[in-house]
């Protein structure tokens, strides 16, 4: 077993194109480290319905070059059989650890196999990628980011031609023709015959976002920005001052692209910590607004002034308060959001007398929905402008999101008004999350075992009325790896994260709201219940 171990990795490491990768595999061959040896060929890194994310590294669980390559081949083989032989795929990168070599490399593939290829100019947000795709009319779209992920990690996010990022069967399909590579010596790779695009596609993208506002809006308020080490800085400036807003204040520590992500934890908005620096800025510059990107640039966050010092806000608020913004502006067409999201969408919606859909997690889902004006979801993805861009866009929503809160400003009011009177309208909605990281991804599914062999009957002293095994599907779902509790004025939904390796609970509670005078006690009675639900959870799942 030792021996079969050390001779494959011996032929990976003799076919691999990179000399920092082949130096670690040697280290680790020459050491005889078969238990890292072992972790790095106990298989190989799956291709889903979010492309390839993991950690950089030697060997086929690790992303690389080698196994990039070979999801590049895969991909262009899957295309040239769709009878898209000859058409063009796009490719964008961030500023990630190997990123750019990760698409010389795409281009490289795609141009051996007969494609064409367009590489955007430099590291940009992976919204200008999104709508890079429907704006040169290509087949296909790669963009080269981890997003969020810590800086280990790097990952390979796939788009077809309609702008929106793959679902089954494509994956699966994509997948099969990644595992027929037998050797990188297959795979030609010219050194040259694709294009590196100019700016004339992100100034076509800059361009477009001018029509996520209406003519004539205010444009007063005032925000921090912080980029959280990621590309979204340059281009969401451009937009700001294209649209006439205030220069942002930036938080100049986390300004400019480092893969290192030197200061925070988890280069994530949503993380403990993350914000900290953005808040100390806002403290000594009093703007009206904080608002963050991911790394990536394709989530927005977003924390205002509460009291004497400084809150994020949830992503299910912005999503309200947005969807709230386009309403009065006289949007139409159909309003979706992810059914980890706030049913408040909903009935915001059917309020309106818009449609509304509700589909499985990720904007690969969303962004398909018929007619779609506006999607949200929790975890800061917003997509305003769906006609441009089919996927979540952290620049457009920090547009759209700013000119609302000049708005409000204009008439002496905030952000955190607006959703008090939100709360009135529709009752409080207010959400929650447990989230649990792990280094052993069977814990999570020793959890989702156990609440499906025992499953709870009550959480925070509530019966369950309805519990969905997703897995199963719905009326209006495909199948998902995930549980669905419907309690009284309350939700539940557990389920497995697909980027990372976190079991995700998404808990939601309704309180009722006949003035404004109620809201204090709507809230205490809403912060005591998810706390019940999260601790009552915990123990149903074990975690």
């Amino acid at each position: 077993m030792q021996d079969e171990l050390i001779a494959r990795a011996r032929t990976w490491l003799a076919e691999d194109p990179d000399a920092e990768t082949r130096e670690e595999l040697a280290g680790l061959i020459d050491a005889g480290d078969t238990a890292e040896l072992a972790a790095r060929f106990s298989g190989t890194l799956q291709f889903g319905t979010a492309g390839l994310r993991g950690e950089l590294g030697a060997g086929p669980m690790r992303m690389n070059r080698s196994v990039v390559i070979r999801a590049a081949a895969g991909l262009a083989a899957y295309l040239n059989k769709q009878g898209s032989a000859g058409g063009l795929v796009v490719i964008g990168y961030d500023a990630r650890h190997k990123s750019a070599d990760f698409a010389r490399d795409t281009a490289a593939v795609m141009t051996g196999a007969g494609l064409r290829a367009a590489v955007l100019p430099r590291p940009l947000p992976t919204p200008v990628l999104a709508f890079a795709i429907r704006h040169l009319g290509a087949v296909a779209g790669v963009e080269v980011t981890a997003s969020h992920n810590p800086p280990r990690d790097n990952g390979y996010k796939v788009y077809l031609g309609d702008g929106s990022q793959i679902v089954p069967p494509a994956d699966a399909e994509i997948a099969a023709e990644i595992e027929a590579v037998r050797s990188l010596a297959d795979v030609p790779r010219p050194d040259s015959g694709w294009e590196t695009l100019d700016d004339s596609v992100l100034g076509a993208y800059l361009a477009r976002t001018d029509a996520v506002l209406a003519d004539g809006s205010p444009r007063t308020a005032r925000t921090v920005y912080t980029a959280m080490h990621g590309v979204g800085k340059d281009t969401l400036l451009a937009a700001f001052a294209r649209a006439g807003f205030p220069e942002p204040v930036l938080v100049e520590e986390q300004a400019e692209p480092d893969p290192e992500f030197p200061t925070v934890a988890f280069p994530n908005p949503e993380e403990p910590g993350a914000m900290d620096l953005a808040f100390a800025r806002a403290r000594e510059t009093d703007p009206d607004l904080i608002v963050a990107n991911d790394p990536d640039a394709d989530r927005c966050a977003v924390a205002v002034k509460d009291g004497a010092d400084w809150r994020m806000l949830r992503g299910d608020e912005v999503g309200a308060l947005l969807a709230t913004h386009l309403v009065r502006r006289g949007a139409q067409g159909t309003f979706a959001e992810s059914i980890v999201s706030s049913s408040l969408l909903g009935r915001i919606a059917e309020k309106a007398g818009l449609p509304y859909e509700e589909t499985l997690t990720g904007f690969k889902w969303i962004a398909r929905v018929d007619g779609l004006r506006y999607g949200y979801e929790e975890a800061l993805g917003y997509c305003v402008d769906p006609e441009g861009v089919r996927d979540k866009d952290g620049i457009t929503a920090a547009l759209l999101i700013t000119e609302l809160a000049s708005q409000l400003k204009e008439e002496g009011r905030t952000l955190l008004d607006l959703l008090d009177d939100i709360a009135v309208e529709h009752g409080l909605h207010a959400t929650d999350q447990l989230s649990v990281r792990v280094e052993d991804l069977s814990v999570i599914a020793r959890a989702m075992e156990q609440l499906r062999e025992q499953p709870p009957t009550t959480l925070a002293g509530l019966a369950i009325t309805r519990a969905e095994d997703l897995t199963r599907g719905t009326d209006r779902l495909p199948p998902t790896d995930g549980l669905r509790y419907t309690l009284d004025g309350a939700r539940v939904i557990v389920r497995p994260s697909g980027t990372e390796p976190k079991l995700k609970c998404y808990l939601e509670v309704v309180v009722p709201v006949a003035a404004h005078a109620d809201l204090p006690e709507a809230h205490a009675t809403a912060t005591d219940l998810l706390a019940k639900i999260k601790q009552d959870l915990s123990a149903a799942a074990g975690i």
